[in-house]
């Protein structure tokens, strides 16, 4: 009888501290997944603010005066033609360049070669600089070679831009494409040589766009970049992104000086035309403006 009494004690602890034990166990498990989903999404969530942050961006952003820090007071236009030779007598500053809010690059034009020359002396000279106007890249229209692909085109307006980047070893050429439909969205394209070998871009307009809106595809046709222009914006305001892997600095000076120039694409188109119809008519003698001819010499030839 005594062994009976005691057993039932007995039982009765083992059965506590078994169901104490599982209790315990749920507790455990609960706490585990708990802290499995928290990680799981803080994980998610770094990754999701990495890809974000990932992207290269910039802005373009045109003034509407003169007025500005860079050139208005006086002896201030002599001040910078002496930080860089490439601060030209007749350089305009139009925009700036802003990245992560800080201005990174200014961007400038020769005035008096695109507002008082005429037929092919006329032509777009834009530079690049840093915010210290410390040169960084060139775009020229090139009137010969666009007017070339104009002609064969038989009239449509295909404009031609160069750009020397001063970190590049190779020229860039940026062409509007011939393939246009009326009313149809235009596309510009180029290439860049990384490691010898060339990665093909192409710059296609939106059907739907306000601001002046680009998308940048790769040669796969992937979409690597966006360029949103402001609707309500006087002088013209472009916002840039571009994918991580493709966000080298060239690719991004070629974007940035893009959107210095889609201020003038509608005036070059003009010129462009007028020129090929006056050639045509035989109204114009063509002839090269000397810094153009000089972008063509054969670097092989003999010196």
């Amino acid at each position: 009888m005594a062994d009976a009494h005691r057993s039932v004690p007995l039982a009765a602890e083992a059965a506590t501290t078994e169901a104490a034990r599982e209790a315990n166990a749920v507790v455990l498990d609960g706490a585990v997944q708990v802290k499995s989903a928290a990680s799981l999404t803080r994980s998610r969530k770094a990754r999701g603010s990495g890809r974000r942050a990932a992207w290269s961006r910039f802005a373009v952003d045109v003034w509407i005066t003169n007025f500005n820090s860079v050139e208005f007071g006086i002896y201030k236009h002599s001040r910078n033609r002496a930080k860089s030779r490439q601060f030209t007598s007749d350089m305009d500053i139009f925009a700036e360049v802003i990245e992560d809010g800080e201005r990174t690059g200014l961007l400038g034009y020769r005035e008096d070669l695109w507002r008082k020359n005429a037929g092919m002396d006329k032509r777009l000279v834009m530079k690049l600089f840093n915010e210290t106007l410390n040169w960084r890249a060139t775009l020229d229209l090139m009137i010969g070679r666009s007017l070339q692909l104009t002609l064969g085109a038989r009239r449509l307006p295909v404009t031609c831009f160069s750009i020397n980047a001063g970190d590049h070893d190779n020229m860039i050429y940026v062409e509007r494409s011939a393939n246009k439909w009326p009313l149809a969205p235009e596309h510009f394209s180029f290439f860049l040589l990384e490691g010898g070998r060339p990665q093909f871009y192409r710059l296609r307009r939106d059907v739907i766009d306000l601001g002046g809106d680009y998308t940048l595809y790769s040669h796969r046709n992937e979409v690597v970049g966006r360029l949103d222009g402001a609707v309500f914006s006087i002088g013209g305001k472009w916002v840039g992104a571009v994918h991580p892997d493709h966000a080298n600095p060239r690719l991004l000076t070629v974007l940035k000086l893009f959107c210095g120039m889609l201020i003038f694409n509608g005036d070059c188109r003009r010129h462009v035309r007028r020129l090929a119809r006056d050639v045509l008519a035989g109204r114009y003698e063509p002839k090269l403006e000397k810094q153009e001819a000089d972008l063509y010499m054969n670097p092989r030839r003999v010196r």
